[in-house]
């Protein structure tokens, strides 16, 4: 074993022992830990790079890393949302919670629309050798809703 894998190997196990979420490096494509960016599903424009990691539960998280949208300043905060998030920089702000793998899909979580501050719930799943990701918006029944294809980054 090199001393560079070697140190690649020590430090992701103490990662790992410290219950550190999994870093966007993990990503494969069986998973949608990674790094992502979102097109609207109304103008097919990129939004935003979301990381999504894997918490010690199991369960994804997703983060906004980077917003793309030039008309998007970048200390705008989430003034519209209505629970701990309100006033949060849009960077850094968690939108997808508590998704959980259900067969080949995630399920049982929710995203947040940062423009509405709508939360809903939510489901994601892997398609074209784990590059894009559709993550479906609902209330309720996830007959109504919307989704966007995410591509990986």
């Amino acid at each position: 074993m090199t001393p560079q894998l070697r140190t690649v190997l020590l430090l992701s196990l103490s990662v790992a022992a410290c219950g550190t979420p999994l870093a966007a490096h993990a990503a494969s494509s069986d998973s949608p830990v990674g790094e992502w960016r979102t097109i609207d599903d109304k103008t097919g424009e990129t939004r935003a790079i979301v990381a999504i990691t894997q918490e010690s539960t199991g369960e994804l998280s997703g983060k906004i890393i980077r917003t793309l949208d030039p008309t998007i300043p970048a200390d705008r905060r989430c003034t519209a949302c209505t629970d701990e998030r309100k006033n949060q920089l849009l960077t850094g702000l968690t939108i997808i919670r508590n998704m959980k793998k259900d067969g080949n899909h995630w399920e049982g979580g929710n995203i947040l629309d940062p423009a509405s501050g709508s939360v809903y719930d939510c489901t994601m799943k892997l398609r074209k050798d784990g590059q894009e990701l559709v993550v479906r918006g609902f209330v309720g029944l996830s007959l109504l809703g919307r989704s966007q294809t995410w591509v990986r980054n």
